[in-house]
């Protein structure tokens, strides 16, 4: 006769259940009949029909310990709803205990009456598929399974909730009729917009039940993937340029550039960063200045966004017309995304500024006419820059100035040549063709016998000037990717300071350069990283060791070199990503006096001395103004050496001379106009030298210009 290893007993044989109502409870009691250590489990399976799941009960433990010979375990089992879906009346249900040590079982039969339950029960919503991974304009099917655990057929009111209700193809509502225990599945179809409405991310959702026997259930949370789609569209607009646009027959010689306006149209789902290269057609080709702004653009879904590419050559006066080509191409910052037209193909045709006719006519004489001017006056292209003058500085006496050109050259002026026909302006091209624009240019303040000179490339070259002679000392470079936008020497020469168009500001060892005349230079002796593309660099305060930085984003920031501390400087009205500070100055003799102008017309002058005291206090606002040429960008300003006067020069052609108050204010609100041009001044510079003001400029239309006033007539404020 075979031996039970298991002996169980119930505390019960019958129970009553109402669904819907409080769960009712039983004890088993289990008795370790072996000769061995064992452990005990429980299970409770519903006679006569399916369970609609299998948390219907409870049991506490799941797994008994291990316990020895003879010993007694308790399970506890709660039901917290019938087994059977919408069933009344009685079942039986088996009560298995059961150990995995002893391989022996046991079984007790326990009666559950299930009587008629509350009408509270809620409705049970599943998701068969909770996850979909879909491009957009996809129809989704999603399935939706109801449960109905109650004793009576009851009408469900489904609602999709989490998604946009325009996106519902059949709407967002459907009603059921669920009888007793049973199951209906039905769906919801979801159709996604295009790219550009839909972004790539996830979108969850659920499906929300009520009805009028019980409370409201919710599904588990579903999930929409929507993965990157769409494309961008790039265009070009014109194809083909030529300059002049019209061929009038009386000469445009200020006519030396055109602009293709470059399109791009986000019809995906993602935001992009698109950067825009231009690159010439594979013949050879005249040299000409590209430039495309901005070169980078942010663009969102369903945005269209516009950058322009300005091509300028200066043009011929007679010969035939000159055809250009270039190949502009775009690039997503996502490469799972297609650019339609990514490559765009231009033209360019340059006509010489006489037109044909005249200059069959007109050649032999208009050659003996510019052979005379060349003569007559000093300020003639044909001794001058070829492009637009980018910089220009004064050097400490007055005597002579620097420009520096997109033709990639370097000039040294005589200032006598400006006032005088008889003698020639120009002292000689202190270097030419470097190999990329200048972009900016500084004479040593010690002797001046030297000019740095920062590029396109991101290299700084220091040129020797003594003497007449024209010698290349020493290269600084860090990375030859990085434009140099702003140079600054200390006063004492030692150190040289760069600005870059990645937000990089480097301290270079410029006396021991010239010393050792290093040939390259490639390690700085300090660097900031600003985060913020840098356009000009000022040194403020008693002892010069604080630099001013001013760049992209309107912003302000101040670099303490004797503590290497950086911090920031509140600028009202603060940026946007083009919105830039693109010029600073101090006063040699007031070096807390600071002018700072950006691309939005605003001048400001400040006080730096309280907040380079105490770094938390405010610098002073001494004065500013917006209208000193007509709204337009300001591209540069400059300070005379004992701070009573500002010059500026800027987009709306012109350079202004403004008198300062000893306070540092303007003492006329609407300056002094110096001079107009066709084109826009890029740089400026002031010096009182004895009884005169002298002020020098360069545009782009590559023009070198020097105007001299009488100090008298304007001393407004005590010379220092």
């Amino acid at each position: 006769m075979a031996v039970n290893l298991v002996n169980t007993k119930i505390s019960t044989q019958v129970l009553h259940f109402k669904p819907g109502g409080s769960p009712v409870s039983f004890e088993v009691s289990v008795v370790n009949e072996s000769n061995q250590f064992a452990s005990f489990q429980l299970e409770i399976i519903a006679a006569g029909g399916s369970s609609i799941g299998s948390n219907w009960y409870n049991i506490s433990p799941a797994v008994s310990a291990k316990n020895p010979p003879g010993d007694t375990t308790k399970f506890y089992i709660t039901i917290t709803d019938t087994p059977v879906a919408g069933f009344i009346g009685k079942m039986n249900l088996i009560v298995r205990i059961f150990s995995l040590e002893l391989r022996d079982e046991d079984r007790q039969l326990l009666r559950l009456v299930v009587e008629a339950g509350t009408s509270s029960v809620p409705m049970r919503v599943e998701l068969p598929v909770r996850e979909f991974s879909t491009q957009p304009q996809t129809l989704i099917e999603i399935p939706v399974l109801v449960l109905n655990p109650s004793q009576i057929s009851t009408s469900v009111s489904l609602r999709f909730c989490g998604l946009k209700p325009q996106w519902l193809v059949d709407g967002g509502e459907r009603l059921l009729q669920v009888p007793p225990g049973a199951k209906v599945e039905t769906s919801f179809l979801c159709q996604l917009p295009a790219a550009e409405e839909v972004p790539s991310q996830a979108y969850p959702f659920t499906i929300e039940a009520t009805h009028l026997n019980g409370l409201p259930s919710r599904s588990p949370e579903g999930l929409i993937k929507v993965l990157p789609g769409g494309f961008i569209n790039f265009q070009c607009i014109p194809e083909k340029q030529r300059i002049p646009v019209s061929r009038p027959w009386l000469p445009q010689w200020r006519t030396n550039s055109a602009i293709y306006h470059l399109e791009c149209q986000n019809f995906s789902n993602l935001s992009q960063q698109i950067q825009v290269e231009v690159s010439k057609g594979e013949e050879e080709q005249p040299k000409c200045f590209l430039d495309i702004q901005p070169e980078i653009i942010d663009i969102n879904p369903g945005e269209t966004k516009h950058s322009q590419l300005l091509v300028s050559k200066r043009r011929r006066w007679f010969g035939l017309a000159q055809k250009f080509s270039f190949i502009v191409k775009a690039f997503a910052s996502d490469s799972r995304l297609n650019i339609n037209n990514e490559n765009q193909f231009l033209k360019l045709t340059i006509h010489p500024i006489i037109h044909p006719w005249l200059q069959l006519i007109l050649g032999i004489l208009l050659l003996r006419i510019l052979w005379m001017v060349s003569w007559l006056n000093p300020a003639n292209p044909l001794f001058g820059h070829h492009s637009s003058v980018t910089s220009v500085q004064f050097n400490g006496v007055g005597d002579r100035a620097i420009s520096g050109s997109q033709d990639q050259s370097i000039i040294r002026w005589n200032i006598a040549g400006f006032t005088n026909p008889l003698i020639n302006q120009q002292h000689g091209k202190i270097a030419k063709n470097l190999g990329k624009a200048i972009r900016v240019v500084r004479y040593k303040p010690v002797n001046n016998d030297v000019v740095a000179a920062g590029l396109e490339n991101g290299e700084i070259q220091l040129w020797s000037v003594l003497s007449g002679t024209k010698k290349s000392i020493a290269t600084f470079t860090l990375n030859k990717s990085d434009r140099v936008l702003a140079l600054e020497f200390s006063p004492d020469s030692r150190f040289l300071f760069s600005g870059h168009g990645s937000g990089s500001v480097l301290q270079w060892d410029a006396n021991n350069a010239l010393l050792e005349n290093a040939p390259i230079i490639t390690k700085p002796i300090k660097s900031q990283d600003v985060k913020f593309s840098v356009y000009g660099l000022a040194l403020v305060g008693q002892d010069r060791q604080n630099l001013v930085v001013g760049g992209r984003y309107n912003n302000l920031a101040v670099w303490n070199l004797t503590q290497n501390k950086l911090w920031k400087i509140p600028y009202n009205p603060p940026g946007s990503q083009n919105d830039y500070i693109v010029s600073l100055d101090s006063a040699e003799y007031r070096p807390n006096l600071l002018a700072t102008s950006d691309n939005n017309g605003q001048i400001t002058l400040w006080n730096m001395q309280s907040c380079l005291n105490n770094q938390k206090a405010q610098c002073q606002v001494l004065d500013k103004w917006s209208d000193g040429h007509g709204g337009k960008a300001v591209r540069s300003v400059a300070i005379s050496n004992n701070g009573c006067y500002l010059a500026s020069g800027g987009d709306d052609n012109r350079v202004m001379l403004w008198p300062l108050t000893k306070e540092g204010r303007r003492a006329l609100p609407n300056g002094i106009q110096v001079h107009s041009a066709s084109q826009r001044f890029n740089s400026v510079d002031i010096k009182v030298v004895k009884d005169k003001i002298l002020i020098i400029s360069g545009n782009d239309n590559t023009e070198v210009m020097v105007d001299i006033r009488d100090l008298d007539k304007n001393s407004y404020c005590k010379i220092q």
